[in-house]
């Protein structure tokens, strides 16, 4: 079996698409985490990588082994120290995302099709954590939050909770809100009469995985292209993306009009689809 090491920045976005990298590549994997020392530190990671210089001096302490096939991984304060590494240790360097502002001289770079790459999605994998197990049909509802694109209001999780309550008699309906759900959004979900609820700020688990494993539709908003490329790459649902407004064009609708374009989800306007078609990412490994 392969052996990965994962450099981290500590966001847990970024080291899960490593993650999922490295089990999709039938790997198993060490994480290190990194840090520099300063800003100032960071923006001479980018000088001495064009430069062609590589020192451990611009970091806070960390240690690696020169044990592992590849080194991965994903984010702007990553991509210097996995050059280090791949150098010191003459192993593949391998970027998820595209390495804005550093050469492009990884031996491999996995990027989204908005970004000048060969992914539909982000690398991601979905498996259930034995926090729900469906009975019978079942219909889920994930609730994601505002963010630097999008704005959640009230209202947009209001009409869909309603659609599935009128049009889902007979499923067992389930519900998770997210660590970026709005206060009075949570509010409101938590006296709605789901069968099933995670109410994140209460009960920080992640049903993902189990809702996407059992569920015959799943719906979630937009916010999130971890989720999205969660759920139309893992599972058996069909995948329902709950549209939010929007501050201005953005990668999140580029690549769910795309999915949805090519049937791996249907963008909710008051109808459902049967978009159940699943992605393989160990096709792009």
């Amino acid at each position: 079996m392969d052996k990965v090491l994962i450099v981290s920045d500590g966001k847990k976005g970024h080291e899960n698409q490593a993650i999922a990298y490295a089990k999709l590549r039938n790997a198993s994997y060490t994480i290190v985490y990194v840090r520099f020392k300063s800003t100032l530190h960071k923006i001479l990671g980018y000088l001495f990588d064009w430069l062609g210089i590589y020192t451990k001096a611009l970091f806070e302490p960390f240690d690696f082994t020169c044990e592992y096939d590849a080194v991965v991984s994903a984010g702007s304060s990553t991509y210097y120290a996995t050059k280090l590494i791949a150098k010191a240790c003459n192993i593949p360097s391998i970027a998820l995302m595209q390495p804005k502002g550093f050469r492009k001289n990884f031996t491999k770079i996995y990027a989204q099709k908005h970004d000048g790459g060969l992914l539909p999605i982000n690398f991601a994998v979905s498996q259930p954590q034995g926090v729900y197990k469906c009975e019978g049909k079942c219909v889920a509802l994930v609730v994601g939050g505002s963010n630097s694109v999008f704005t959640m209001q009230l209202k947009d999780i209001q009409e869909v909770v309603a659609y599935i309550f009128k049009h889902f008699q007979g499923y067992k309906k389930v519900l998770s809100t997210s660590p970026r759900t709005p206060k009075e959004i949570e509010e409101y979900l938590a006296k709605q009469p789901f069968d099933f609820k995670i109410i994140y700020s209460k009960d920080p688990r992640n049903p993902i995985g189990d809702f996407l494993a059992c569920c015959d539709y799943f719906f979630i908003t937009i916010d999130s292209t971890s989720m999205i490329s969660e759920a139309v790459s893992s599972g058996k649902a069909a995948i329902e993306v709950v549209p939010l407004e929007a501050k201005g064009k953005n990668k999140y609708e580029v690549m769910v009009q795309e999915l949805a374009n090519d049937g791996y989800l249907h963008i909710f306007d008051g109808t459902i689809d049967k978009a159940n078609k699943k992605i393989d990412l160990r096709q792009y490994i």
